[in-house]
């Protein structure tokens, strides 16, 4: 039975609580809550190692008398690229409604992003890559974060901005290697990856739109005298990375709570990724991944959860100033 007694909340009601927060306990010129009762209350009372155990309930931080407390910035504005947040609903809803299995259920995740990505590129960006490079890359910028606006506020409006997590029966199995236990679920996403990024790279490799792809990427006007359909192959391009955005936010469904806000911090993580391994290096796209969580997980033991995003920035600039072409990449 619900504890709410009959009892609903308004949006309005929210933002009344919020304000009499702010106000210091007082509401329309008249004292509810008591200056100390409001002080406890927004005041964070979890030691740093309780908000690192506090996995995706806490997300890393604080909590007061009935609310959660912020302890780091937490920038929730949208960002361009931010589409993965479809494949962790659409895994999400598969197993809420049918019981599909998230490993499973991104069988049919990733052709409905394909689907989405064609849709995409072909309402809004195929006009944009006829344009010079300056234009095409604000334009594409641009574009991308009015898209972001779009779909975030879709989401919340259908789904609202509820926080949701897929838990499955094997969810607190782990798989002991050596004197490690590793939880089934994380092991089974890293595998999964493994086997996702291998078949991009025999893909990009060994196929012909791979290799047009390639071509494209390194110089889109000598392919274009090729004979590549540069067209076509950024419409394959656009697609496949919105397959790979949709599977990596299925995956991350199944360890972590999704809601439509979840993009900026995970958006964070690509970027470092990306300057950590180097433009055009798959599989160092791999190891970079390895090497932040390892840099994370050893910040959360010695600093504390609050500082594990910071030790992921810090890694970033370190790697941006003394090797801008990445652990993996090639000098230019």
């Amino acid at each position: 039975p619900s504890g709410a007694a009959g009892l609903v909340s308004t949006i309005d009601d929210y933002l009344a609580f919020a304000r009499l927060l702010q106000n210091g306990g007082i509401h329309k010129d008249q004292r509810l809550v008591s200056q100390e009762s409001v002080r406890l209350m927004t005041q964070n009372h979890l030691t740093p190692e309780q908000m690192a155990g506090g996995g995706p309930i806490l997300g890393g931080q604080g909590w007061g008398f009935g609310v959660q407390i912020v302890t780091t910035p937490d920038a929730v504005s949208s960002v361009p690229g931010r589409y993965g947040w479809n494949g962790g609903y659409g895994t999400f809803w598969l197993f809420t409604l049918w019981q599909i299995d998230p490993f499973l259920s991104l069988l049919y995740v990733a052709p409905a992003m394909f689907v989405l990505g064609l849709l995409l590129y072909g309402a809004l960006f195929q006009f944009v890559v006829q344009a010079n490079e300056e234009v095409r890359i604000k334009n594409s910028l641009l574009i991308g974060f009015g898209l972001t606006l779009i779909l975030h506020t879709l989401a919340i409006h259908f789904w609202t901005a509820d926080e949701r997590a897929v838990t499955t029966s094997y969810g607190g199995a782990v798989v002991r290697i050596g004197v490690f236990a590793v939880p089934l679920i994380r092991l089974a996403s890293l595998v999964f990856a493994f086997a996702i990024l291998t078949a991009l790279h025999l893909f990009l490799a060994k196929t012909r739109w791979g290799r047009a792809i390639r071509a494209t990427a390194e110089d889109w006007e000598a392919a274009a005298l090729m004979g590549i359909p540069v067209g076509k192959t950024y419409l394959v391009a656009f697609a496949l990375g919105t397959v790979l955005a949709g599977i990596a936010g299925g995956l991350v469904s199944v360890s972590y709570s999704i809601s439509p806000s979840i993009g900026l911090e995970w958006t964070l993580k690509a970027l470092i990724v990306v300057v950590l391994a180097g433009l055009g290096s798959l599989f160092g796209s791999f190891a970079g991944g390895i090497l932040l969580g390892l840099a994370e997980a050893t910040s959360v033991a010695f600093l504390g959860g609050p500082y594990r995003e910071v030790m992921g920035l810090i890694l970033f600039l370190i790697i941006l100033v003394l090797r801008p072409q990445g652990l993996f990449g090639e000098r230019g």
